[in-house]
């Protein structure tokens, strides 16, 4: 399996980790998971690319904290945010970080797996095109 089809997921609840982690190596992705963005920071390596499949509220990092972390490291992942609460002010901040998607629990396996396919494959999501636009205005 190449690296592009790996897929984080960092939720400090166990359950739904392993709830997650399940769905998402029957569906086929190489799956690493994580009780902690602190934990999950240590283990990444130089080229990072996939998906963080990400509980918005962790007890040891903000998801901004994270998310600027993972600026700074220059990683290509795309972030899908899950959690237990709906309300405007974590979609607020899902947005902030730049989440592809944000899911309330207990999330849908369907929809999760249609999200991860789309937030990582550059011709359905237009990652593409940006890329070529932005070469061509080079």
């Amino acid at each position: 399996m190449s690296v592009e089809n790996k897929v984080y997921v960092v939720d400090d609840d166990l359950s739904a980790r392993n709830g997650l982690t399940r769905l998402l190596r029957t569906a086929g992705y190489a799956v690493q998971a994580f009780d902690s963005a602190n934990k999950f920071l240590k283990s990444l390596g130089s080229e990072v690319s996939g998906c963080l499949v990400l509980d918005i509220r962790m007890p040891d990092m903000s998801a901004e904290e994270l998310a600027d972390e993972l600026k700074q490291r220059n990683t290509n992942l795309s972030i899908i945010v899950v959690s237990g609460e709906d309300c405007a002010e974590l979609k607020r901040k899902a947005q902030e970080i730049k989440a592809a998607v944000f899911f309330r629990k207990p999330v849908d396996g369907t929809a999760l797996l249609d999200a991860i396919n789309w937030s990582m494959n550059p011709s359905i999501n237009g990652k593409d095109q940006k890329k070529k636009n932005q070469s061509n205005e080079k």
